[in-house]
């Protein structure tokens, strides 16, 4: 793999979320604190901001390409080409702060997660295609990462606040969860696992906030690898590239008096792996 380069330079307080749009071959990715979604191009090298606003904690592709924005209290969608947006429903629920990482599934449905404002508040959502919002569970407090097993037979969901990465039994005809399991544990130099995703082979990439780094993990939890950045906030990544053998990976921090140059600046690298592309969500459409 090679070393992380820093391809766009905004200091992000929490740069977050990366989804590469295949549609578009760019890459798109938010600054939550800031209420700020970028776009950048591979291209010729330029980013660009294409939305501020209301915080976006996460977002996805539709199926007809527009995004859809998880925001503080609603999702809507958004057409970074127009900069039209339309809300498409209204949710809150109890002890919760805004949303946070969400990831659709392969028939069109959002997996959502929040944060809390207390130890009641923060959890899993799963949103399905005609606008329905289902809790699956709440009190993690932060809810963060997720990513399918190559066989599309469980998923995987990373609870912040404890530390660790749990796998679900999937039910792709329903889009229930069940049995879960923790697969890791975060070590007390590893940092707090954020993001994450799922490469070919099933090995699970994590993001490390305060841990200066991308670690690959198999599927039984075993540590194999730790990809060192020059930040301490690692937020999230994504497999990215006309062979998606490339990571786009976010950071935090940009902005704050004791900031580092690179802070918040969103990297480049080459992964000597490849992962599937993310799912395109199909809400209300």
């Amino acid at each position: 793999m090679s070393a992380p380069v820093a391809v766009a330079l905004e200091p992000c307080s929490t740069g977050e979320n990366p989804l590469w749009h295949a549609g578009e071959n760019a890459l798109y990715w938010t600054d939550i604190p800031a209420g700020k979604l970028f776009r950048f191009d591979p291209a010729d090298g330029i980013y660009r901001k294409v939305y501020e606003g209301e915080p976006v904690g996460g977002f996805t592709v539709q199926a007809d390409g527009s995004l859809l924005l998880f925001r503080v209290s609603d999702f809507a969608r958004f057409d970074p080409a127009t900069g039209s947006l339309s809300i498409l429903r209204t949710f809150r629920d109890e002890g919760m702060q805004r949303f946070n990482d969400v990831m659709a599934d392969p028939e069109g449905r959002v997996f959502a997660g929040t944060i809390g404002t207390d130890d009641r508040g923060g959890g899993l959502y799963r949103v399905d295609t005609d606008g329905t919002v289902t809790r699956l569970f709440r009190g993690t407090r932060v809810s963060n990462g997720m990513g399918f097993t190559p066989d599309l037979r469980r998923m995987y969901w990373t609870d912040s606040t404890a530390k660790t990465i749990s796998v679900f039994e999937y039910d792709r005809a329903t889009g229930s969860l069940a049995n879960p399991a923790i697969v890791h544990a975060a070590g007390p130099a590893d940092g707090t696992p954020d993001g994450m995703v799922v490469d070919a082979e099933g090995n699970l990439w994590s993001a490390r906030w305060d841990g200066h780094a991308i670690l690959k993990i198999a599927p039984d939890g075993t540590v194999l690898e730790r990809h060192a950045f020059p930040v301490a906030k690692v937020s999230a990544l994504c497999f990215a590239g006309p062979d998606l053998d490339q990571f786009y990976v976010t950071t935090a921090g940009g902005g704050r008096p004791e900031s580092q140059p690179l802070d918040g600046a969103l990297f480049h690298l080459a992964t000597g792996t490849r992962g599937p592309d993310r799912f395109r969500s199909r809400i209300l459409l």
